[in-house]
C-alpha cells in the first residue's frame, strides 16, 4: 500500500479501501504514504472511495469494556483503550470457548476524523465529494460509527 508499482502510474479509473485495511500502521505518515500512493495511481478525474471507522462517532458510543456470548456458546470479552493524541484504539480480546479453551488477541487501529481524512486525501489532489454513513445513503453525522467517503482525483495531479 506505500509502495505500490510504478507502472500503475495514473491507471485506474477508481479505488476502493475497505474498513480495517487502514489505519494499523505504527507511524502515521505511513498512513499519509497510502493516500499519496492511492492519489498516484488514480487517473485524473478517477474516484477513491474509503470506508472505514469514524472517530467521532466511534467515540460517542465508547465502552472501556463489554462481552457477549455467541450463538454456539462462545464467550467474547473486549477490553478497549484510547488515547486522543495519537488516535490510536487499543483492543484486548478474550475468547472462551464452551469446551474451555481460551484465546487472547491484541490489536490497534488508528481512528480518524472525516475531516483529517479529507485534509490528507487533498494535500494529494483527492477532494472528498461525499460522505456517508457506512454502506447506506445516509449522510455521515458525528454519532456514526462507520464512514464512507468519496473522493475524486483532480485533473493534472500526479
Amino acid at each position: 500500500m506505500r509502495n505500490l508499482p510504478a507502472v500503475w502510474t495514473n491507471r485506474f479509473a477508481a479505488l476502493v479501501n475497505v474498513f480495517t485495511s487502514f489505519g494499523f500502521f505504527d507511524d502515521p505518515s505511513d498512513d499519509a504514504r497510502v493516500i499519496a500512493e492511492f492519489s498516484r495511481v488514480l487517473e485524473p478525474g478517477g474516484v477513491f472511495v474509503w470506508h472505514g471507522a469514524s472517530r467521532d462517532g466511534v467515540m460517542s458510543r465508547f465502552l472501556s469494556r463489554d462481552w457477549w456470548e455467541t450463538a454456539d456458546g462462545t464467550i467474547v470479552m473486549q477490553e478497549r483503550r484510547f488515547d486522543a493524541l495519537s488516535g490510536v484504539l487499543g483492543i484486548e480480546s478474550t475468547i472462551r470457548r464452551k469446551t474451555g479453551r481460551t484465546t487472547r488477541r491484541k490489536h490497534r487501529i488508528r481512528l480518524y476524523t472525516a475531516t483529517r481524512l479529507a485534509e490528507l486525501c487533498a494535500r494529494e489532489g483527492l477532494i472528498v465529494e461525499e460522505a456517508f454513513d457506512g454502506f447506506s445513503s445516509r449522510p455521515l453525522t458525528r454519532r456514526s460509527t462507520e464512514m464512507l467517503l468519496v473522493a475524486r482525483k483532480q485533473s493534472g495531479t500526479e
